[in-house]
């Protein structure tokens, strides 16, 4: 069965259980609903299609359940950006080699990642390398670039990295200092234009040539997209772009090539439950918003589809049009930017399905007055059938 197809059985699959979920349990709390599945797949599609070795960026959704689904996957490199994402990784897997590539750490960070086993450092700035102090010889320290360049919903080289002549300085640094030297760079996320990745690999070949350095590994960062429909077909053309670049500009001497997704790895394998609080004049007022599982809405549109359901989890039909979106909290600003399309019968008491929500949704919620997604149900420990499910309380 072709990918595609397979998408759209696990999607009817999973929303006829949503659907006995919403007729024997009627949540009222908002709820993530883990895909297992559809993460083990996307996971052997990167372990598989990706030209070298995959780690997880653990900030796009760190939940123990993500972590040890990703791990009986056969991930057990994880990109890391502070202690309490070392630490869950460990909780579920102990032997897993860390990247901490959060190019910025205090003193104390520092000594306690190097008492988790670090195996690999990033930085973008002298001052940073030098903070680092001792560190058992051959260990790797990868250098940041950033040719501060489009292609990405954002870009992520406003706020780190080095420039390519600074970066040359650094990179020849780590090697006199006996560590083992490599390069890192993200292209932005969701990047959809290969010439992002093949002009970041052409310039990390410039940079390494100018240093002097034989790069042991090239992280080719994240940034890979989260697209529902016709995701697997682009992500390989990246993996394809990625490869021959490698070759190209390392002919003789390749890098160990690594790669870290965060959201295309996780968007996918969860999506939000969210119920109607009340509606109003093209206004409806949601039990989660901005403070919680929608806090990226603030800044991006998230890709997703929006499947209006009514009390017995049904599809709600008919001429839709546009909603102002509120979230449960007393703050005006607890709103989403843009209007939201939505049948326009829909009615207090209904439920929004929210797909492609597993990245930052979880690891955005706040507790403020209350509110915010916490329950994470996984859609295979739900029975096929109603009058048998009743959520953990």
């Amino acid at each position: 069965m072709v990918a595609g197809a397979q998408d759209n059985t696990d999607a009817r699959y999973d929303r006829a259980r949503i659907a006995t979920l919403i007729q024997t349990d009627q949540p009222d709390d908002p709820l993530a609903i883990l895909r297992p599945e559809v993460l083990r797949r996307t996971a052997k599609s990167f372990l598989r299609g990706f030209p070298g070795l995959v780690s997880y960026a653990v900030k796009a959704n760190p939940a123990p359940d993500i972590l040890n689904i990703l791990v009986q996957s056969g991930v057990t490199v994880f990109d890391v950006a502070s202690v309490p994402e070392m630490t869950a990784v460990r909780a579920v897997c102990p032997t897993a080699r860390l990247h901490y590539h959060n190019p910025v750490r205090s003193m104390s960070e520092i000594a306690q990642a190097k008492a988790l086993g670090v195996a690999s450092w990033s930085v973008d700035r002298m001052s940073e390398l030098d903070k680092l102090g001792e560190l058992p010889a051959g260990t790797e320290v990868a250098v940041r670039l950033s040719l501060k360049r489009g292609g990405g919903a954002y870009d992520f080289g406003s706020k780190f990295g080095a420039a390519p002549d600074i970066a040359t300085e650094l990179l020849r640094t780590v090697a006199e200092r006996g560590l083992t030297p490599a390069l890192t760079f993200h292209p932005g996320t969701q990047c959809t234009d290969p010439t992002s990745w093949a002009d970041y690999i052409a310039a990390a070949a410039q940079v390494a040539q100018r240093a002097g350095v034989r790069l042991a590994s090239l992280n080719v960062g994240g940034g890979f997209p989260s697209l529902p429909r016709g995701g697997a077909a682009l992500r390989q053309s990246l993996f394809d772009t990625i490869g021959a670049a490698v070759q190209t500009h390392f002919p003789d001497q390749p890098p160990q090539l690594w790669c870290e997704p965060g959201r295309a790895m996780v968007a996918e394998a969860t999506w939000l439950l969210l119920r109607i609080k009340a509606r109003g004049d093209g206004v409806l007022t949601l039990n989660d918003g901005l403070y919680g599982a929608l806090g990226e809405w603030r800044d991006m549109p998230v890709p997703s589809r929006l499947i209006a359901l009514d009390t017995q989890g049904q599809p709600v039909v008919g001429t839709s049009q546009p909603f102002t979106i509120f979230g449960p909290t007393c703050d005006s600003l607890d709103r989403v930017p843009d209007p939201w399309r939505l049948p326009a019968a829909i009615a207090e008491g209904d439920y929004i399905l929210v797909t492609g929500a597993g990245a930052y949704s979880l690891a955005l919620v706040t507790p403020f007055n209350g509110y915010g997604t916490r329950q994470l149900v996984n859609l295979e420990s739900l029975p096929e059938h109603a009058g048998q499910c009743r959520l953990a309380g």
